[in-house]
């Protein structure tokens, strides 16, 4: 499983397509008319209202390739509507970003057909390593992008937009030709390109993906599809933007974590990681692949914990029944080791700890961190760096076996 996180300490929140067409139409982007439905009724009243003749039944889950699970289908009826919704609503769909374990649909949205000359990919996101946003076109929309990357690289376009200078009509230009276009037609892509812009930097975006881009038998171009992705470190200032949370597609150990201010993540392994700082916690997972194991989660509890976050934090890893141990690697800083020791020594009393559980702390008060847990009567394993925790943590994971 890939995990993106914000050098900030962030993560990213997602959206719905239909919301993320709703973010979109704000700033003037042309997109499908639509509605979105939570039962059957309501989708056959959105298809009425809209009044066909084609309409095309998505499916809404925060993952790509619903349309080679089965969630993107065109119908020509009501009926058809009816019988689409009825199947998808309720459904587990799979797809190569879900996983085998899919997600259930709870949410459809009905939208008008289109008449579709051409598809076209568009993107952009914030490339961190100019500071910069930057944008990605290319003429093989509707397929995956990395596919596109590595087998055709010359038919991608990307390029950075100057933060001094903001976007300009030569940008829009430079897609329009990379996608060979012309006429009304490259005019309206020239002004989409900077209504994008406008929307991912209003909007504190982190990545828009358009994918396709579709220009119409009548040369008009339009958003048909739409992904999102929010900075949560900007969400302050976008009280409308947490409104269209879904907490239905998130997982319960990271909705907890929210609550707490820890970025956490869900993994596949077996060896829960408490760790301050995305970059140390990145390193620790490394490790514990490096001597034979799999995290089972990402957790930064930040440089400023207290013992309740702390706690709250160790009783979330240990919430996970797949995890078969723990491993807490702390260098205090800001973050003192012996709030980390009663925080630790809080949760595992509290939770009757029953794995094993290796404690690496350096820093601020370290020693008398070292005495909290020594005294606490609990068999917490001491390492005295990185590479002596992974391998403690590992091993003791296949002694309890």
């Amino acid at each position: 499983m890939q995990i993106r996180v914000d050098p900030a300490g962030g993560l990213p929140m997602n959206i719905h397509e239909y919301q993320a067409k709703s973010v979109l139409a704000k700033y003037g982007v042309p997109v499908p008319k639509g509605k979105p439905a939570f039962s059957v009724d309501e989708a056959v009243t959105a298809a009425e209202e809209l009044g066909g003749p084609v309409w095309v039944v998505k499916a809404q889950i925060h993952a790509g390739g619903r349309g080679k699970g089965g969630g993107v289908k065109v119908v020509k009826s009501i009926e058809e509507v009816r019988q689409e919704a009825e199947r998808m609503l309720g459904m587990t769909l799979v797809t190569h970003q879900t996983g085998p374990e899919g997600k259930k649909v709870g949410r459809i949205y009905i939208e008008d057909g289109s008449d579709i000359a051409s598809e076209l990919y568009l993107s952009a996101l914030v490339d961190r390593a100019n500071s910069r946003v930057s944008f990605i076109a290319s003429t093989e929309g509707g397929m995956d992008i990395e596919e596109v990357a590595a087998s055709t690289p010359e038919k991608i376009l990307t390029f950075d937009i100057d933060p001094a200078s903001g976007i300009s009509g030569f940008h829009g230009r430079k897609v329009a030709y990379a996608l060979g276009l012309s006429g009304d037609t490259a005019k309206q892509a020239v002004a989409l390109i900077s209504k994008l812009y406008d929307a991912f930097v209003g909007e504190d975006m982190s990545l828009l993906e358009i994918n396709p881009l579709v220009v119409t038998g009548s040369g008009d171009v339009i958003c048909l599809d739409a992904k999102m992705n929010f900075d949560d470190n900007a969400l302050y200032r976008h009280k409308d933007l947490l409104e269209l949370r879904d907490l239905d597609e998130e997982d319960a150990h990271e909705i907890e974590a929210s609550k707490y201010d820890l970025n956490y993540v869900t993994l596949d392994g077996t060896i829960g990681c408490m760790v301050n700082g995305a970059g140390l916690a990145m390193a620790t997972m490394d490790i514990i692949k490096l001597y034979g194991s799999e995290p089972a989660n990402f957790l930064d509890v930040g440089g400023g914990a207290t013992t309740e976050k702390v706690t709250a934090a160790f009783k979330i890893i240990l919430s996970d029944p797949n995890v078969e141990g723990i491993l807490v690697n702390i260098f205090g800083g800001i973050m003192r080791c012996d709030v980390v020791a009663e925080g630790v020594v809080a949760a595992a009393k509290e939770v009757n700890l029953d794995v094993p559980l290796v404690v690496r702390l350096e820093g601020t008060n370290v020693e008398q961190g070292k005495e909290i847990m020594a005294k606490s009567g609990l068999p917490i394993i001491s390492a005295s760096d990185l590479a002596d925790a992974a391998d403690k943590i590992v091993k003791a994971v296949k002694e309890a076996k």
